[in-house]
């Protein structure tokens, strides 16, 4: 299996969760534009104040991404 990371959109405050999931929905647009392979979005909440938006993709496009769609932080996605 290919090395994946997990590309991670912090988002705060009272509207934290709807900018999460429309975030998460421009991600899986971008995703399907760019037919990447093995890749999916998603959204969780950390706290009631807190979520985030995700991209996991192949680790070889990790700096390419990380330009283009400048995520706040990042880390290697373990199959749950």
């Amino acid at each position: 299996m290919t090395e994946r990371v997990k590309l991670i959109w912090d988002f705060r405050g009272p509207n934290a969760k709807y900018i999460a999931e429309h975030h998460a929905k421009h991600l899986s647009e971008f995703s399907e534009t760019e037919k990447l392979n093995n890749a999916f979005t998603g959204h969780e909440e950390m706290t009631p104040m807190h979520h985030i938006a995700f991209f996991v993709v192949e680790k070889s496009l990790m700096n390419t991404l990380r330009e283009t769609l400048k995520p706040t932080r990042g880390q290697i996605y373990d199959e749950p």
